[in-house]
């Protein structure tokens, strides 16, 4: 090649590079996708996907449902971002391990693979953590880890399955861009329940939601739930239900989904909300275009028989947060539980088993229980056998002003959270050495069994037990509705609002078993706090008949 020619060429490549001044046409010219829609990147068949790409809002939120494009959108401006704006990212999985591992595996490594332009554009991709293209750095990073978060300067921080981090981490995260001149955020998830995760960002957003001109009547709309859809059949396995089918919810005209490709041409994000600082965008599954109708509709009619499936629906296809009837405890079941008595303004019955929980926090909340055991246990759990009275709700700041409550009361056992200060709740341990326990959560334990906390070295801990939290939970949540817990009259407002914030969500695990686990809407610390007396109590029980029992059965 000679001189004119690679000059030429070099003026080319750089006026090119000028026009992709936008992330969709970035997209568009350097990345190469495999299947189900091999070949350079498109947005025929995700036009929503358009706007997000090119919106360069300060915060920006998606809630989605699954599979809908989004990871490749954030993907895609993790690389536009390091090619022509020269920024660093930090990109945000739920977990290290083997979040991080696989998103290089399943998304970074294929995109390499694909897209020759982007082969040239990374000089280093060896380190699973850690990427690099010339001087900009994609940093991989777990929720979980603290220390991950830390010291990483970046201008683009990009949160993918906000729902499934630990929340409390991520204000660590937002630090990492306070010394950048420009920054962006991206939060995109799944949603699981109101107001938490994702859904919380998205209520504070413009709550855009996507928009497209309807072929029969020209009205600009949009796709709802059960609007939208007409299911026919009332039973998944009724080959009927192949005939169900979108419909506007304007003209009640039928939306054919073979036509969608033509139907989605003329779109538009309309917000809710003008003038909010967050933008945010909605999508859910009825706009996919490998996603037929019946499809949807079997999966509604699962969640018709299915707590799980219920949940699944309206979290994975349709993008919406939900909380299944009964999932939570509610103000009715706490009302019907209110006794006459005043909090902390009783001392024990005699000849009562008594038990303290106690959740470690900024403060330390408390529960001081009395429980009424059957004279004929009709099972041999200690648990299902008592009917418990709430003697004192508090909260205190020092582990030293536990022992006050500790000699007011004298409990039989005392269960206090072994997390997250582990050395001070070891030392109110060793005060009351015989009577107390640390508590660990953990979910390699069954339902309600108590099994003895291992050390480094395999050695039970006679101070610590392990215990499943959503058993446990079960059991002491469900008093409030079979009436098996009586609260003091004056119960603060506190409490109230901490016990109603644990909410039970079902889940379908890998093998397809219906599962659940509790997540808070809010704090939850007198929850956990009062689990823990109920922890307690086969503890108490044991103590009481003279054997050392792990288990309450």
């Amino acid at each position: 090649m000679n001189l004119a020619n690679k000059f030429r060429q070099t003026v080319h490549a750089g006026l090119e590079r000028k026009t992709l001044d936008r992330c969709s046409r970035w997209a568009e010219k350097c990345r190469v996708m495999g299947t189900p829609y091999p070949g350079p990147w498109t947005f025929d068949h995700h036009p929503w996907l358009i706007e997000m790409h090119d919106a360069d809002d300060g915060f920006c939120v998606g809630q989605k449902a699954a599979q809908m494009g989004y990871t490749e959108a954030v993907l895609n401006r993790t690389f536009y971002k390091m090619d022509i704006r020269q920024v660093s990212v930090l990109y945000v999985l739920p977990a290290k391990n083997p979040d991080a591992s696989d998103f290089s595996a399943s998304r970074f490594d294929p995109a390499l693979e694909l897209s020759p332009y982007l082969q040239g554009l990374f000089s280093d991709v060896k380190n699973v953590g850690h990427k690099r293209a010339g001087a900009c750095s994609l940093f991989i990073r777990g929720s979980r880890s603290r220390s991950g978060l830390k010291s990483l300067p970046v201008g683009e921080l990009i949160f993918d399955e906000v729902d499934e981090m630990t929340q409390d981490n991520l204000p660590l995260a937002f630090e990492r861009q306070s010394g950048q001149l420009e920054k962006q955020t991206w939060m995109i998830s799944t949603p699981t329940i109101d107001t938490t995760g994702i859904n919380g960002y998205f209520q504070d957003s413009s709550m855009g939601e996507f928009f497209f001109r309807c072929p029969a009547c020209s009205r600009m709309t949009t796709l709802t739930f059960p609007d939208c859809i007409e299911v026919i059949g009332d039973d998944p396995k009724d080959v009927k239900i192949k005939g169900s089918f979108y419909k506007c919810k304007e003209c009640r005209n039928k939306l054919e989904h073979a036509l969608k490709h033509d139907w989605l041409k003329s779109t538009e994000w309309v917000d809710a909300y003008r003038g909010r600082d967050y933008k945010g965008f909605h999508i859910n599954q009825m706009f996919s275009p490998t996603i037929e109708p019946w499809r949807i509709a079997v999966a509604y009619l699962q969640g018709l028989v299915s707590p799980a499936h219920e949940q699944e629906f309206f979290n994975s296809k349709m993008g919406l947060p939900h909380i299944v009837k009964g999932a939570r405890v509610n103000d009715a079941e706490i009302n019907q539980c209110i006794g006459n008595y005043k909090n902390g303004g009783s001392l024990p019955s005699a000849n009562k088993i008594v038990t303290m929980g106690i959740d470690v926090g900024n403060w330390l909340h408390y529960v001081v229980v009395e429980w009424d055991l059957n004279s004929i246990f009709t099972t041999p759990d200690v648990n299902m056998n008592a009917h418990a009275r709430v003697l004192e709700i508090n909260k205190v700041l020092n582990f030293e002003d536990i022992d006050t409550v500790w000699y007011k009361y004298r409990p039989n056992a005392t269960v206090i959270d072994s997390q997250p200060d582990r050395r001070k709740s070891y030392e109110l341990v060793q005060r009351f050495f015989g009577s107390a326990w640390t508590c660990f959560y953990s979910p390699g334990t069954t339902s309600k069994m108590l099994t003895k906390t291992k050390d480094t070295d395999g050695q039970e801990l006679d101070y610590s037990v392990t215990v499943d939290r959503t058993g446990w939970l079960d059991l002491s949540l469900s008093r409030y509705r079979n009436r098996s817990i009586i609260l003091p009259l004056d119960t603060p407002n506190e409490f109230r609002e901490q016990i109603k914030a644990l909410v039970r969500k079902p889940e379908i695990d890998k093998n397809g078993n219906p599962i659940a686990r509790y997540k808070n809407i809010g704090a939850d610390h007198f929850g956990h706090a009062t689990n823990y007396s109920e922890i307690a109590l086969p503890l108490a029980a044991a103590l009481s008949q003279g054997r050392n029992i792990v288990s309450p059965v």
